[in-house]
Formats: structure tokens, sequence, C-alpha cells
């Protein structure tokens, strides 16, 4: 093994890569900046409530997420903690840009499920896990929010079995919930981490380590938290033990229970996960499978963000290293265009700071600045016979807008916005195919993607812009050539921005009736990122 060889297989073990899903409110913004906080990230984590009146947290960045005390993007953090590279995917905590968060996925090696411990499994936590199973990715879950009212423990475990149909192992018991939280019991080290609340909850957690039969333990909790204690920890002492092998297919979630907000299990669920969480791991392509040890660079982009930095107008393509070993300069090949181009200007992106990569290894994200035309979905690779990784699905638009431009003079800038939204996935664009305007109509997953999308046209392009509402339900891309082809009069055949033929419907007895005139014709719910 030659020193770069030898280098590349060190570097590749000490990676952790990493994504956090949740219902919106189960706690993901929390968690994330806790983990920051434990990991030296950052001395004081960043307020979640009430972010108008206090700091913002140091995950988001765009100004219409401060406004609005939520999480539209997604970005990456990453942080070395006891000799581990960790590259958190912070995902929108909005379900309108869930999206988004399946693009992530794609990029992540493992995922953090945040469940409320009040609420137990909710429709966008459900929506989510299904990407991860379609995808066999190990999963853990942290059962958020013990220090106010909550589910039974065991109902709560009983759920995500039933209701996700993957089996659980819990590996740390909660003494107590709401003003009777005290702590958790981690039955690795058959130890009861007790902890004290205090007032700053933005600095580490003060931890007590003690036996589950100190005394001290029976004579500060009433009698009903201590026997539910007891019981609970015997009965998971004679439990299901954690199967790796089952873990690693996404068969088995090891269980956690904390607080985040009071830092309760936060340090040990951070050090048990970066035991146990993957490595990075092959990836699939159109030819050879790629595995992380090759020689030959590789990474496809699963992110594209536009104007991080509004003074200097950027756009930043966020690349997952998948083999190799990535080097600031260094020529690659786009296999979407043909194209080479130099990585001049790579950076690792913590919030809105910047700091120059020189290098980075397979699980890493890498941010370009402004390298080049590059879509959701490419492929980069340095050397051998051009192959693409799996495509990145675009899933079919639920809302519909018609939106035009308040000054005509302003439509270059508008064409200008709507192509770079197109390469970042934000929206959806459809020209129709028989109009005689320059007014398109704008597809999305989730409403609030509208907004965005008025937002970045004001406040990046100057362009204002009218909002109607279409009656409109479905998108369907056509798979194959119709002739004569015969929809419904209220039917609206139009190109995306790929120029890609598409039909939109405005019910489903439009698209039945497609059906049954065009007979064989393809209608695809899916299509992928790119031309």
């Amino acid at each position: 093994m030659t020193a770069t060889q030898a280098q590349l297989e060190q570097e590749v073990q000490r990676r952790r890569t990493f994504a956090i899903i949740s219902h919106p409110d189960a706690g993901k913004t929390t968690l994330t900046e806790k983990l920051l906080l434990y990991g030296g990230a950052v001395h004081l984590a960043g307020a979640v409530k009430a972010r108008r009146a206090q700091q913002h947290a140091v995950s988001d960045w765009m100004e219409l997420e401060k406004q609005r005390g939520i999480s539209i993007t997604s970005t990456v953090l990453s942080f070395d903690y006891q000799g581990i590279r960790v590259n958190l995917l912070d995902t929108p905590g909005h379900q309108d840009f869930s999206e988004d968060t399946y693009r992530t996925l794609l990029a992540a090696d493992s995922a953090v499920m945040i469940l409320d411990a009040a609420r137990g499994i909710q429709a966008q936590t459900l929506k989510l896990f299904d990407v991860c199973k379609q995808r066999k990715m190990p999963l853990f879950t942290f059962i958020n929010k013990m220090d106010r009212p909550a589910l039974d423990p065991l109902d709560l475990i009983g759920e995500v079995e039933s209701v996700l149909g993957i089996k659980t192992v819990a590996m740390n018991w909660p003494l107590g919930n709401g003003v009777t939280f005290k702590g958790v019991y981690d039955l690795h080290e058959h130890q009861l981490h007790w902890f004290e609340r205090g007032e700053d909850r933005r600095g580490r957690a003060d931890v007590t380590r003690l036996s589950p039969t100190d005394p001290a333990i029976k004579e500060q909790c009433d009698s009903e938290t201590y026997r539910n204690f007891i019981d609970g920890v015997e009965l998971l002492e004679a439990a299901e033990e954690f199967d790796p092998q089952m873990f690693a297919l996404g068969q088995q979630t090891p269980v956690y229970f904390g607080s985040a907000a009071n830092n309760f299990g936060v340090q040990l669920f951070l050090d048990q996960f970066l035991s146990m969480a993957p490595l990075p791991g092959l990836r699939k392509t159109d030819a050879q499978p790629v595995t992380p040890q090759e020689e030959r660079f590789s990474g496809f982009v699963f992110k594209i963000q536009a104007d991080m930095n509004p003074k200097h107008r950027d756009h930043v393509a966020f690349l997952r290293i998948c083999s190799g070993r990535f080097e600031r300069g260094m020529k690659v090949k786009n296999t979407r265009t043909n194209d080479t181009l130099r990585l001049s200007n790579p950076m690792q992106l913590f919030a809105q700071s910047r700091e120059t990569v020189d290098e980075a290894f397979p699980g890493d994200v890498v941010g370009l600045v402004n390298a080049g035309d590059l879509a959701l979905g490419d492929t980069l690779y340095d050397s051998g016979q051009a192959f693409r990784f799996e495509p990145i699905p675009q899933f079919p638009a639920e809302h519909f807008i018609r939106v035009t431009v308040e000054d005509p003079s302003r439509r270059k800038q508008f064409r200008k916005a709507l192509d770079q939204l197109t390469l970042e996935g934000a929206v959806q664009v459809f020209w129709m195919e028989d109009s005689t305007t320059y007014d398109p109509i704008l597809g999305a997953v989730g409403q609030l993607q509208f907004e965005v999308v008025e937002h970045r046209l004001k406040q990046d392009y100057g362009v204002d812009v009218r909002l109607e509402p279409m009656p409109l339900k479905f998108v369907r891309w056509l798979g194959n050539e119709v002739t004569n082809l015969q929809i419904s009069r209220s039917t609206r055949p139009a190109v995306d921005n790929w120029e890609r033929k598409v039909l939109l419907f405005p019910g489903q007895w439009d698209m039945d009736y497609a059906h049954e005139k065009n007979p064989g014709i393809i209608l695809n719910a899916l299509s992928t990122l790119g031309r």
C-alpha cells in the first residue's frame, strides 16, 4: 500500500457523515446546535425560541429563515471530535421543503430521526423514514423533550416498531419525564447520568454518574417515578441486544432518550453515535460501483445554493466526495456536460463563515463557489471512463402558480433568476407551449417554497412579481413521443426549464382521460434533476 493509499484509508476510517430528520418542532435545530456545542464547534448554542429577541441559530443563515424562525435550507456543518471528522448535514425543518431533505439524505451515510416524546410518530417523520427505508440507511432514533410531559417510554418504542416496521433496541432509559425527569440510564455502562437543571441551557450540562441502586436516586425521586425506572431498567437488561448487521441494513434502530433543550443525554448520544455510525461506503453508478478507497477522485452535487453571501452574489454547489482525494485546484470532468473544470475555490462552510479547503476525503462535503454551470445530480471525476452516480429524483409538484413580472424591463434578470432557481432545485418552471406571453407557471412541493422564490426574486435580482394561484394538481413528464396527442381542454401541455415535455393536469379525471385517449402513453410522476 502506497503512502497515498494509506492516508486515504486512514481518512475514510475517521469520517462520519449523517443527516438529521424530524417532523417540524420535534427539536431538530435544537439537537443540531447541542451536537455542535458538545463537539466543540460552538461555545454557546444559538437560541431556538423567540429568535427575534435572541441570537439566531448558527445553522440558519438566510434572511427569510431569521425572519420566520425556521430552517428552510440545508447547510453542512463539519467539526472534529475525538479524532473523528463529523459531517452533519442539517436539513430543512419545515415540511414544505422536504425535497431538499430527500436530496440531502442521498449524500448521507446514516440518519438521526428525532421524535417528540409527547407526540411520537408524526406525518413528516413517516415520509422521511420511508426515504431512509428505501435506501436501507442505518438509522438512529433520539426521543426528545423528555423534560416535558411525555408518553410512556415503552409505548414510544412500541410505536416505532409497529408504525415504522423497524426493530428497536434501547441504548439508554429515562428516569421520569416532565418535572420528574432526572436523567438517563446508560445500558452499556450500567450507569445513570444524573443531570442538574440549570438556568443557562446554552452551555454544557453538568453530569454525575451514579449506580442505578444508589440511595441518592431513590431519595430525590417520588416512589412511582423510581419504581417505573427500576422496572424499565430490569426489563431492558433482558431485552434484545444491539445487532450491528441489522442496524447496517436499516432493520434495527438504536433508541436514545433525552432533552436537547436542556442538554440531557446529548453527549451520551454523541459519543455512542460516533462509535456506531457507518463509515463512507460503496456508491452505485451506471457502471461499476465506486468504493471510497479508490484512488480515482469522484463525487456528486446534491445541493446548490445561490447568494449565500449576498454581497458577492455567488452560488455554491455542495459536492459529496465519494472516492479518492480532493485537492484544491484539481481538474475534473462533468459527466453531464463533458466539460473540464478546475476546482480552484473550494470552501468548507459553517453557517455564513467560510474556510478554504486544500484537501478533503470520501464522506466530506465541499462547497464549490462559482464552479461553472453545475446542476443538481452532476457527477464529477478526475480520470478514467465517464460514469454517473445514481440520479437524484425530482418529485412532482403539488402546488402551482403563474408568475408575472411587474416591470417588463426586468425580464432578463427574471429569466436568469429562474435558471438559477432551476439549477438549485428550488422550484419547477413550466413554459406553456401555446402561450404568447412570457409568464411561466411555477410548481412546488410545498406552498412556502413560493414565498421563498418571491423573496429571492426581490432581494437577489431586484424583480417584483405577481403570483396567481393556478387550478392545477398534477404534473407528469411525458416518457415517450405521442402523435396526435389528445387531452382535455383544461390540461396544459408545457415544457420544463430543461425543455422536457410535461402535462399539467387540473384533476385525476383529466389524467385518466389522457391515458384513455392515448393508448401506450407514458406519464412519469418522477423525473431526474438535470438534463
